[in-house]
């Protein structure tokens, strides 16, 4: 029997390499993606179009959701809240970037579909050393999940799993590049999607990580911003 796995695809530094790593582990892979009123859904889903193409995943189901820009208060979906700059302490606090329990949402939706395709794995690619410190991004929150799934579903076997969640950044990198992962077409910056930022958090992070790992970040960035 085929294995197969449901993969939450942001078209982020971190989905891509939990891309590589699904479809290196699965038979089949199916990937997810959503676009939800942030600043840069168009980017994104162009992204994940293009790693779910070069991972060889069988199907990407695009879903549209309209909820988190209507309720707002997040500077992802909200454009009265200003994108800010990345400041010292990344994760010290959880910054207005934070969209109120979207990976709730996304995992319910991707169980769904996973009971639908006969899959007992979810993959999403949360990570929490070395992040923006969200709390949906927290090892305890994917145990709870799992529970719930436990609880809440027909056959009871599906697992979310989330083989980044204790990596560094610079970890993460260095996976990636071991996989082949197409690092060349992901996205990460919060607020542009011609070239990315690199002064938003996300994009400070992973030019960080490409930093630290020694190497250097395929994508373009505005300005000199890709040493920075």
């Amino acid at each position: 029997m085929a294995s197969k796995a449901v993969l939450c695809l942001s078209g982020g530094m971190d989905s891509t390499v939990c891309a590589a790593l699904a479809a290196r582990d699965h038979d089949e892979l199916y990937a997810l993606h959503f676009s939800y009123g942030q600043r840069t859904e168009a980017r994104e889903l162009k992204s994940a179009r293009a790693i779910a193409e070069l991972v060889g995943a069988k199907e990407l189901l695009e879903l549209k959701m309209d909820l988190f820009r209507r309720i707002g208060e997040s500077a992802l979906t909200d454009a009265g809240i200003a994108v800010p700059e990345a400041g010292a302490e990344i994760g010290h606090e959880v910054p207005v970037t934070y969209v109120p329990f979207r990976n709730a949402h996304f995992l319910s939706a991707a169980v769904s579909w996973a009971e639908v395709l006969g899959a007992t794995t979810v993959v999403i690619g949360a990570v929490e050393q070395d992040s923006s410190g969200y709390p949906d991004c927290r090892p305890a929150y994917y145990d709870a999940f799992n529970a719930l799934i436990e609880k809440g579903t027909k056959a009871g076997d599906i697992r979310v799993e989330t083989p980044l969640i204790r990596l560094k950044k610079s970890e993460i990198v260095r996976l990636g590049v071991e996989l082949g992962a197409p690092f060349h077409v992901s996205w990460s910056c919060y607020s542009s999607e011609t070239e990315a930022c690199g002064v938003c958090e996300s994009c400070a992070l992973r030019l960080r990580a490409f930093r630290e790992a020694g190497l250097v970040d395929p994508i373009e960035y505005a300005g000199s911003s890709r040493t920075a």
